[in-house]
């Protein structure tokens, strides 16, 4: 299994709620009711939950009945062996390996490089939409620094309305004089 059920210990920061918000209660990044949860690591779960807000719960499983969202997005990257980690959680939830209350909204598939995948990596990415939703997020150079900087792309967007948050507005750059 790609996803460690007991996982270590993980504290959402103090700035994130750990409950979903209320009827009328504003979403704001950082506090989403859903929980990122890798299919290996390094997939991007942080940068995501950074991006779109929600819980990031590294490799485990969300646990509804502690009041963690059980709405998941599963993250995988999109080289060889994060394609059969997203395979490997995929059969863990079909399965039942998980806590009761969780829901796989989709699968988010983070680009291990830029350009087009090789044929037998698109081919693993066919079959896991047969099985689920999957979103793809492009390479995104920027993002390899601790900035955060340049246009977000469409599928983040996207991700957002998935999870119910709102993106902070983007800051333009000030133009030097």
């Amino acid at each position: 299994m790609a996803v460690d059920p007991a996982g270590p210990a993980t504290v959402a920061p103090a700035s994130r709620s750990p409950r979903p918000p209320a009827p009328g209660e504003p979403v704001v990044p950082g506090g989403g009711p859903v929980s990122w949860v890798g299919a290996h690591g390094g997939a991007g779960t942080s940068t995501l939950a950074e991006m779109v807000g929600g819980h990031d719960l590294g490799r485990r499983w969300p646990d509804p009945s502690q009041g963690e969202p059980g709405r998941v997005l599963l993250v995988a990257r999109t080289h060889g062996s994060g394609l059969r980690a997203a395979s490997r959680a995929l059969e863990a939830l079909h399965s039942g390996e998980h806590p009761a209350g969780v829901d796989l909204l989709a699968v988010v598939l983070v680009a291990d490089a830029p350009g087009r995948l090789p044929f037998h990596l698109a081919q693993r990415v066919r079959v896991l939409r047969s099985v689920a939703d999957v979103h793809r997020v492009p390479w995104v150079p920027a993002w390899r620094g601790e900035k955060r900087t340049g246009p977000v792309p469409r599928t983040i967007r996207t991700l957002a309305e998935l999870a119910g948050t709102q993106l902070a507005p983007s800051k333009k750059r000030e133009k030097k004089r």
